[in-house]
């Protein structure tokens, strides 16, 4: 699409161009790949949550999104090393409509099933905005876009449907105990239902609660959820996260000889941890599980999972990511293999596949890889993404690259802002860009922004003062859940814009630089180094990953 002379000049919007994200992990420097290898996590930066299915030789993964949009990532594989980026399953902003929620409501936890019966992928996910609560969206072919949601009549989180082998369908979920009573803080349960495939609604009055508590109801274990259900020689598995998505996540798993139990718990549990090892153990990966299963190349199970990659100073930057291992199912439960010692960066590929082509040919990248845009292709990549809104409603684009055209909305504000967002995918890397764009007054900023959320967030742009026109980094951070953001100008220089200049972030672990350049060889470094702690999951909250932007606003209070 062109982009509108007219509606720049009103607006005063940005033009983008050039943009550059380059990963700089050690570890990857470390661990080169061989031919017969690849990297896990597969997706990397916040991916969490992820749900797998199987139709033939396709593979199906979703994850969670939160207040992103659109909602719902979806990928695609033949062989679960090379994945394709299908876009986001909830991508109609009038069924979903995320506009005034913080960036971890939105959606999360979502289920993906085939059912070979009627030939159908099922999505199901709990979405918290628009009164949506547990929805379900359906289709024949996930790469050709997916049906309208369904809403389901149910509570709870993290439901998962099963289809069994007489073509009944069951859905499983997170809830709090019948009649709310809590024996303990984190006390929950999972439950079954029947569900009617015909009508696609839950049978009323078919609900079980087949988990109380977790593996050990003594011991008081709290928050069990993602629950998935599988069968396997006649016998029903039910595998569930259980200690929360933090430091004392595991995976444990139980059987049954019917859907709505009695489940035992398996005496191995849990089957997948990383929560009994040292704190300061190289090429840390922690806080594994959230997990499913899927039967892989030559009938070999894998589980893909979340976890995370913290920094030096053990701070979550990169958010929940999408991990895979083989899963060794020979005996009667399933075990992630390696998944019980520290986690290693590469695997070996499944038996039969060839090639590693990720970064290659539209397969999504793994390791340090490098993202070049200029904007000037017909459709924009799907790893761009907006907030609380299509990112449609902002953008243009022509051979020029790309125009935003400014929404008069605060970075700090809980509603749809006119920023473009990139997924932080290392804990060291770099992002460049440059930026045709002179303000007309001091409510005028545009450049780019570094997001753990509303309330926790690093901004970059151009902006003006008096006559002049100055590059200036602010600082937003709450300091209490109940407080004001507070706004804090970090560094600002006064600049002759003259001809479009650079922007830069620039990350090595916890320590963040931002940078301009009017000549594109010389950076200039504006308040730093600064810390990445606000930008991380420990001291911002939530559960999404740094998000960087590229951000304009009509509503500016950067001043220098």
């Amino acid at each position: 699409m062109g982009a509108n002379s007219q509606s720049k000049s009103k607006n005063n919007a940005p033009l983008f161009s050039n943009f550059t994200y380059q990963g700089d992990d050690q570890v990857y420097k470390d661990n080169p790949l061989k031919s017969d290898e690849f990297y896990t996590p597969i997706l990397q930066g916040c991916y969490p949550d992820p749900a797998i299915t199987r139709k033939g030789d396709d593979y199906y993964m979703v994850c969670s999104s939160f207040a992103m949009f659109p909602g719902v990532p979806v990928f695609h594989s033949k062989d679960l090393v090379n994945w394709t980026d299908l876009g986001g399953v909830l991508n109609d902003v009038t069924q979903f409509n995320p506009h005034d929620t913080g960036i971890s409501a939105g959606v999360y936890a979502p289920g993906i099933t085939y059912n070979p019966h009627n030939d159908t992928f099922y999505m199901i996910v709990t979405a918290f905005s628009g009164g949506l609560n547990n929805i379900i969206v359906k289709t024949k072919d996930p790469k050709k876009g997916w049906g309208n949601p369904i809403k389901l009549g149910f509570g709870g989180i993290d439901p998962c449907i099963f289809f069994d082998d007489d073509g009944k369908g069951y859905i499983v979920h997170n809830d709090a105990p019948d009649n709310g009573k809590e024996r303990y803080n984190g006390h929950r349960v999972i439950k079954v239902w029947e569900y009617d495939v015909e009508n696609d609604k839950v049978i009323p009055g078919t609900d079980k609660i087949i988990v109380d508590g977790g593996v050990d109801p003594a011991k008081n274990p709290i928050w069990i959820e993602a629950p998935h259900l599988y069968k396997k020689d006649g016998k029903y598995f039910l595998m569930c996260a259980e200690g929360g998505t933090g430091g004392n996540h595991t995976e444990v798993i139980f059987k049954s000889d019917s859907p709505k139990g009695p489940f035992i718990p398996a005496p191995s549990n849990p089957i997948l941890t990383q929560r009994f090892f040292p704190r300061d153990r190289a090429n840390k990966v922690d806080w594994a599980g959230h997990a499913d299963l899927v039967k892989g190349p030559g009938d070999k199970y894998y589980g893909v999972f979340l976890a995370v990659r913290p920094n030096e100073k053990n701070r979550v930057n990169t958010g929940r990511e999408t991990f895979i291992l083989p899963v060794d199912w020979s005996g009667e439960f399933p075990v992630f293999e390696n998944g019980l010692i520290p986690l290693e960066p590469k695997l070996k590929m499944p038996k039969g596949v060839s090639e590693n082509k990720t970064g290659k040919e539209g397969f999504f990248p793994n390791g340090n890889f490098t993202f070049n845009d200029n904007f000037t292709a017909t459709k924009l990549d799907y790893r761009w993404i907006g907030l609380r809104g299509p990112r449609e409603k902002f953008i243009t684009t022509s051979k020029k690259g790309l125009t935003i055209n400014p929404f008069d909305t605060n970075i700090k504000e809980v509603k749809p802002t006119s920023t473009l967002f990139y997924r932080q995918q290392h804990n060291s890397f770099s992002l460049t860009t440059t930026i045709d764009y002179k303000p007309k007054s001091d409510k005028d900023l545009a450049g780019v922004v570094a997001l753990q959320n509303e309330a926790s967030n690093y901004v970059f742009g151009i902006t003006m003062k008096d006559k002049d026109y100055y590059v200036v980094l602010q600082k937003n951070q709450k300091t209490r859940r109940d407080a004001e953001v507070n706004s804090t100008i970090v560094g600002s220089a006064k600049i002759d814009i003259k001809k479009p200049i650079q922007l830069q972030i620039k990350a090595k672990g916890d320590e963040y630089n931002f940078s301009y350049s009017l000549d594109r060889v010389n950076f200039v470094n504006v308040g730093g180094p600064v810390s990445g702690d606000i930008l991380s999951t420990d001291v911002a909250g939530g559960f999404t990953g740094c998000l960087l932007g590229l951000y304009a606003t009509s509503n500016n209070d950067a001043h220098p």
